[in-house]
C-alpha cells in the first residue's frame, strides 16, 4: 500500500484527530487524518479529483482524488442542525476539481455564534487502502496510519480483553461503554437483543458500543436500550453480562413500563395481552389456509372430515373471550383460572349465540334493571368486554384480598369476584364494551376497504415508523378482532409488504457498500425482516443513514395499496413475509406479487438514489 500526503484545505490550527469533541471522528471511525481548529471560511480541494458529495446542508464535501482518496471535509461539529445557514458552496456535487480550487465559503463567526465548535476534520475514509496519511499546514504534519489506529484502538479499547473468548469480550466492552453496571438498572434479553434499563443516558457511548465487533445494532425503544447481537450469540453475551449481578432472571418490564409514556405503555399492556394467543391464531391461522389451498385445488372433504377441520379452525375464535379475559387477568395480577371461567361466562350456552344473532336466528335476552331494559346477548368473537373485565376482576380480586382474612380468602374471594364480575360484565361492561367495540372496528374496516386502495397505502407506509416508536402492539386487538369477525386479516396482508421493503431497503445498502465488513453486517441484519422482524434491518441500517427507511416506507405503502385493491387478507396473524406465506395457501400469487412490489420498489428507490457516503 502506498502512503498519502494532503495539503490542509483550510487555514488555521492543525490539530490531533484524538482533539475533536466528537467520539465517531476522535476515534478514527470515520477516517483517518487531522482536524483545523479555528479555521478561516474557505474551503480548498486539497487534491485533483471529483465532488462525490455534497450535502444539501453544504456543512460537509466529500472528494474522490485521482490517487483513489476518499477524503471527506466536514466543517465544525453538529453543523448540519444549521441547515446550510451560513454556507456557500461553490462546487456541485459530480464536478470535477483541481487542487486549491474554492470548494465552500462559510462564515466562522457566525457558526461560533450559534453555538457550535468550528473545528473541522479532514479525513480519507478509506484509510485501509494506504499505508500513512499525512496533513500538513504551515509546516507541521500529522501522520497516522490504518495499522497504527487499529493497534491502538485495540491498546485503548480492547487489550485488556483480548484474550477472552468473543462473548465475554462483547460482553465487558458493552459494560465498558454503557457507563459501568452502576449505570445499569436491570438486564435481560429476547432472541436478538441485549435490553438494558438505562439510570443516565448521557454516561452511553452509542457509537463505541455500535462499533464493537459483533454488534449488529443499537437503539432505544419501550424505555429499554436495545443492543443488537443476533440470535444465539445474544445468550452467550447475556451470561456473561450478569455474571455476578442481580439481574439474572429479573423481568425488565415493571423498570421500563415506569419510564414510558401513555401510549407506549398501552401498547406495551396490549401486547402483553394479545402475545401469548397470537400462537394459538396462528395455528388456527395455518389450518383455515392448508383447508382453502385444498378445496380450492378441487380436493372434496367428507361431512365427518370438513367438522373435524371446522373443530381446529373455529374453536379459538367461538371461545375467544374466555382466551383474552384469561390472559388480561394474569397480566394484571389476577388469578389466571378465574379469568378463564369468566370469559367463558361471556359465551355461555344459555346465552343467545352473537353470531346466531347477526344472523337474524336468535335474540337477544331483555332484561329489566333499575327500569332500564338491558340486552344480555353471548359475546362470540368479542375483544373488548372481555379485556375491559379482566382487568376489572384481577383489581377487584387484588382489592378483595387486602381485608378478607386468609382463613377464608380460598372461598369468598374467588365466589365474589365471579359475581360481581359477571353481573357486570352481561349488564354493563358488556353492552358498552361491545357497542363502541363495533364502532370502533366498523371504523377501521371502513378505513381498510377505501377504494383505490387509500387505507392499504397509508397503514403500509406508516406501519414501520409505529414500529420504530415501539407501539405497534396496539394493532394486535385490532387482528384478532378482524379474525373473529370476518375470519380473515386484511391488516397482515397489508403490513408485511411494509415489512419486506424494510428488507428489501437494507439489501440495497448491504450492495452498494464497499467494506466486506460492513456488507456482511448489514446483510445479516437484513436477513431478519424476510422472517417478520425487521428492527435489525431498521435501527442497524435504513433509519442510519435515513433515506434507506423513507424509501422503505415508500415499498410499504405501494404493496399496502396494491393489497388493498386486491383484497388480499390472510387466514391468520403474527407472521409475515416468507413465514406468512402459509396463510395465504389459497391467494399465493397475490401475496408473492404484494412482497414483490414492496421488495422491489425499496431496492430499487435505495440502490439507485442512495450513496454509501451518506
Amino acid at each position: 500500500m502506498k502512503d498519502i500526503r494532503l495539503d490542509s484545505p483550510l487555514k488555521g490550527q492543525l490539530v490531533e484527530l484524538k482533539e475533536v469533541k466528537d467520539p465517531a471522528f476522535a476515534g478514527g471511525a470515520m477516517g483517518l487524518g487531522a482536524a483545523v481548529r479555528d479555521p478561516e471560511g474557505k474551503v480548498y480541494s486539497p487534491v485533483d479529483g471529483e465532488i462525490t458529495v455534497l450535502f444539501e446542508t453544504k456543512h460537509a464535501i466529500g472528494i474522490h482524488s485521482s490517487e483513489g482518496a476518499d477524503i471527506l471535509i466536514h466543517v465544525g461539529l453538529d453543523t448540519v442542525k444549521l441547515n446550510g445557514e451560513h454556507f456557500e458552496a461553490k462546487v456541485a456535487q459530480g464536478d470535477t476539481v483541481k487542487k486549491g480550487q474554492l470548494l465552500l465559503e462559510f462564515d466562522a463567526s457566525a457558526i461560533k455564534a450559534a453555538g457550535y465548535d468550528t473545528t473541522t476534520p479532514v479525513l480519507v475514509t478509506n484509510a485501509a487502502e494506504f499505508n500513512q496519511i499525512t496533513v500538513a499546514l504551515d509546516g507541521k504534519e500529522i501522520t497516522s496510519s490504518a495499522n497504527q489506529t487499529e493497534a491502538a484502538g485495540s491498546a485503548t479499547d480492547e487489550s485488556e480483553y483480548a484474550d477472552l473468548p468473543k462473548a465475554a469480550r462483547v460482553a465487558k466492552l458493552i459494560e465498558k461503554y454503557v457507563g459501568g453496571m452502576d449505570n445499569v438498572r436491570n438486564a435481560e434479553h429476547c432472541a436478538t437483543r441485549l435490553r438494558l434499563i438505562i439510570n443516565d443516558k448521557s454516561k452511553l457511548d452509542e457509537k463505541a458500543i455500535e462499533n464493537i465487533d459483533g454488534v449488529k445494532g443499537q437503539f432505544f425503544a419501550a424505555a429499554q436500550y436495545q443492543i443488537i447481537l443476533g440470535t444465539g450469540f445474544v445468550d452467550k453475551v447475556y451470561d456473561e453480562f450478569v455474571k455476578g449481578t442481580t439481574f439474572s432472571g429479573v423481568s425488565n418490564k415493571e423498570e421500563a413500563y415506569a419510564q414510558m409514556t401513555p401510549i407506549q405503555k398501552i401498547s406495551r399492556t396490549l401486547g402483553d395481552v394479545f402475545v401469548p394467543i397470537i400462537p394459538v391464531l396462528v395455528a388456527t391461522g395455518l389450518f383455515m389456509g392448508l383447508r382453502g389451498a385444498a378445496q380450492s385445488l378441487g380436493i372434496h372433504f367428507s361431512d365427518n372430515l370438513l367438522r373435524m377441520s371446522q373443530i381446529l379452525t373455529d374453536t379459538a375464535f367461538a371461545f375467544l373471550p374466555a382466551l383474552v379475559c384469561w390472559s388480561t387477568t394474569k397480566r394484571f395480577g389476577g388469578t389466571p383460572v378465574i379469568g378463564i371461567v369468566l370469559g367463558l361466562m361471556l359465551v355461555a350456552p344459555q346465552l343467545p349465540n352473537a353470531y346466531a344473532i347477526a344472523g337474524g336466528e336468535a335474540q337477544p335476552i331483555p332484561m329489566d334493571i333499575f327500569g332500564l331494559t338491558v340486552p344480555v346477548v353471548g359475546y362470540q368473537g368479542s375483544v373488548l368486554p372481555a379485556l375491559v373485565l379482566g382487568i376489572f376482576a384481577a383489581k377487584l380480586q387484588k382489592w378483595l384480598k387486602t381485608f378478607v382474612p386468609d382463613i377464608i380468602d380460598l372461598i369468598v374471594t374467588p365466589f365474589l369476584t365471579l359475581f360481581v364480575s359477571m353481573l357486570l360484565g352481561l349488564l354493563v361492561v358488556g353492552p358498552i364494551m361491545h357497542t363502541l367495540e363495533l364502532g370502533i372496528f366498523g371504523a377501521v374496516q371502513a378505513f381498510l376497504q377505501l377504494p383505490m386502495g387509500i387505507g392499504g397505502f397509508i397503514v403500509g407506509g406508516l406501519q414501520q415508523v409505529i414500529v420504530v416508536f415501539g407501539v405497534h402492539h396496539v394493532f394486535n386487538a385490532l387482528e384478532v378482532q378482524l379474525l373473529a369477525t370476518t375470519g380473515v386479516d386484511p391488516f397482515n396482508a397489508i403490513i408485511t409488504g411494509a415489512i419486506v421493503a424494510q428488507g428489501g431497503a437494507a439489501v440495497a445498502v448491504a450492495l452498494k457498500t464497499k467494506d466486506p465488513k460492513k456488507r456482511a453486517l448489514y446483510i445479516s441484519s437484513a436477513v431478519p425482516a424476510f422472517l417478520g422482524i425487521t428492527e435489525p434491518a431498521i435501527f442497524g441500517i435504513n433509519l442510519r443513514f435515513m433515506k434507506p427507511f423513507l424509501y422503505a416506507l415508500v415499498g410499504g405503502a405501494c404493496a399496502g395499496g396494491v393489497a388493498s385493491i386486491m383484497h388480499l387478507a390472510g387466514t391468520g396473524m403474527g407472521i409475515t413475509v416468507l413465514p406468512g406465506t402459509l396463510l395465504y395457501l389459497d391467494h399465493l400469487l397475490e401475496y408473492i406479487i404484494v412482497n414483490a412490489i414492496g421488495f422491489g420498489i425499496a431496492f430499487a428507490l435505495t440502490f439507485t438514489l442512495f450513496k454509501p457516503e451518506e
